[in-house]
């Protein structure tokens, strides 16, 4: 984080959050929950465990910030951020979703191939929202 003031991280956190938070509400809440019943319905919970769930958005958006908005902001390179952002959400949201496939009786396989496409969508996203809104304090 060589030279980048508090501020200017406090900045891409937020970026980063804003625009996670938003993507992941809309994703979860109207687009694909559909899909998701369909396919894992049984597995779902009737209501998210939201403490957990904040629990993850706080550190997921330290890991966007921390591996794809701060490397991107000292090469000053919004597509470092991009590319940065959709690796980490691909390692992230794989890492979940392969285990899950490879240890979870009935879990779908088409919910893997999604929710990778997902992560790597919205962690991508969410990093060039967070490089943006850094880039607004420098």
């Amino acid at each position: 984080m060589a030279g980048l003031s508090f501020g200017t991280l406090l900045a891409a956190y937020a970026g980063s959050a804003v625009v996670f938070f938003a993507l992941d509400f809309i994703w979860l809440g109207f687009l694909a929950i559909g899909f998701y019943r369909s396919e894992i319905g049984h597995l779902l919970l009737e209501r998210p465990n939201v403490v957990a769930a904040g629990v993850f958005y706080l550190f997921y958006v330290v890991g966007v910030v921390g591996f794809a908005v701060v490397p991107a902001l000292n090469a000053q390179s919004w597509v470092w951020a991009l590319v940065a952002g959709i690796a980490l959400g691909l390692i992230a949201y794989g890492t979940y979703d392969m285990t899950n496939l490879a240890t979870l009786k009935d879990w779908s396989w088409k919910v893997s191939a999604v929710d990778l496409l997902w992560g790597g969508f919205v962690t991508g996203a969410a990093a060039l929202g967070g490089y943006w809104a850094a880039r607004l304090t420098v």
